[in-house]
């Protein structure tokens, strides 16, 4: 593989759609109700560029409704632009629309050899992969049953062992780590590590930033239509939260200004009747510095420290050392199917380990009162420095609930490895 060879290649892409504010759908209404038919057109795309070498992975990011699975189907030809060019080279396999292609009354097996010949496999290549796609899926007692008689869960299981064993020299996914118990999550997130290092080019979309920044090693971030930034992951995130944390500040501050507005009305009301019992005024918050934690609110994190084996609080260890964290935290509001997670950093950035408790495989909780978790590092096997350690509370939709970038800081000692994403046995504690 020659790795500055370029797989991927899109030209000045536009895409735009109409928008129809009532269609009828008979002729019949189409002809005398014509007014119905009017339309806007909508801009998703306004004219992008950028390429994709072979053997690199690049993870689109953006709020809701910037262009990020139009770009990504597009590059499937699930539709064509308006204008401008897509070349892919090699054999594209996409997680985009799971299952597209399967038929509900014929069996699992049937509609593996169904699906892989979509993306383009032999019937002997087919046989080859049978055992594979089909041990990957977990779905061994129920093959040879009619698709329709399947779960969603095992629906999906079926369509993403597929999609990720036809050999392909591109993979493209849309949001696919979202969806699927936690067991499958985390196989499904390590089998594309090894896709990965195996050569396949990857372009993925995601809202799960740390997901990302594990697997990719360049971020585009589309913003109406248009690429306004695009670098190392762990640089294009931070930009993309701080933008998003400010527009959740002036979000927050309008709700808290018409609440004021409200409240402030009602205890005018209520001074009118009873003057000497009027309500306190609303306390409005001092906002968190955005360059460093972001997130709904709902949930803060207050205190943060570094034990070692025997218990007591320091920043400085050696190499091999037992280090827990120990995180406190309160709670304004409810997180439903909560998850806690870390991730530790080089001072020069680089990613050198990070889990959560989804990953981790921990049964679902929610948290809906103050509380403590703790994470225990049985073994820090890190190179000599200070390393920079990220703590994050997200709820079970991965939108983050306060997510504290840079939030600790501890130094090694003593030598280790080369650093780099390394393996640490670890577990948790919460309470």
């Amino acid at each position: 593989m020659v790795r500055n060879e370029i797989a991927i290649d899109v030209k000045n892409v536009t895409k735009k759609f109409k928008i129809y504010y009532d269609k009828g759908s008979q002729l019949k209404e189409r002809l005398l109700f014509r007014k119905r038919n009017r339309y806007e057109e909508r801009m998703v795309l306004r004219g992008i560029s950028f390429q994709v070498k072979k053997g690199e992975a690049v993870g689109l990011i953006g709020h809701n409704g910037c262009g990020k699975s139009t770009t990504l189907k597009l590059l499937t030809k699930i539709m064509y632009p308006d204008s401008g060019s897509i070349t892919m080279k090699g054999r594209v396999s996409s997680l985009i629309e799971l299952g597209a292609g399967f038929h509900p009354d014929m069996s699992g097996r049937e509609n593996i050899y169904t699906n892989a010949a979509i993306f383009g496999l032999t019937k002997k290549e087919i046989d080859r992969r049978l055992n594979d796609i089909i041990e990957f899926s977990e779905l061994e007692q129920f093959i040879d049953n009619p698709v329709r008689t399947y779960s969603s869960g095992m629906y999906m299981r079926l369509a993403f062992s597929v999609a990720i064993n036809v050999d392909a020299d591109i993979l493209l996914i849309d949001e696919i780590l979202g969806v699927g118990d936690a067991n499958f999550q985390a196989k499904c997130f390590n089998k594309l590590k090894e896709i990965k290092a195996n050569g396949t080019t990857i372009v993925i979309v995601s809202h799960s930033l740390g997901q990302i920044e594990q697997i990719c090693e360049r971020s585009i971030w589309i913003h109406e239509g248009l690429i306004r930034a695009e670098g190392p992951p762990k640089e294009i995130d931070l930009e993309y939260l701080e933008y998003m944390g400010m527009k959740l500040q002036e979000t927050t501050a309008k709700e808290l200004e018409k609440k004021a507005e409200r409240e402030a009305a009602e205890a005018q009301e209520a001074a009118a009747q009873e003057t000497n019992n009027a309500p306190e005024a609303p306390v409005q918050e001092e906002p968190e510095e955005v360059k460093k934690r972001w997130g709904s609110g709902k949930a803060r994190i207050t205190g943060i420290r570094a034990l070692s084996g025997d218990g007591k609080a320091q920043r400085v260890f050696r190499t091999g050392d037992r280090i827990t964290l120990e995180v406190s935290y309160k709670v304004k509001e409810k997180v439903s199917d909560a998850v806690f997670g870390i991730g530790i950093f080089s001072r020069d950035g680089i990613q050198c380990y990070g889990t959560n408790t989804r990953i981790d495989k921990l049964s679902e909780f929610s948290i809906d009162k103050d509380g403590v978790f703790e994470i225990a590092l049985e073994e820090m096997n890190l190179l000599p420095g200070e390393y920079l350690i990220d703590i994050a509370i997200e709820s079970g939709d991965g939108i983050p609930v306060d997510y504290f970038r840079e939030a600790y800081k501890i130094e090694m000692i003593s030598a280790a490895g080369d650093v780099g994403i390394t393996r640490i046995k670890h577990s948790w504690n919460i309470r």
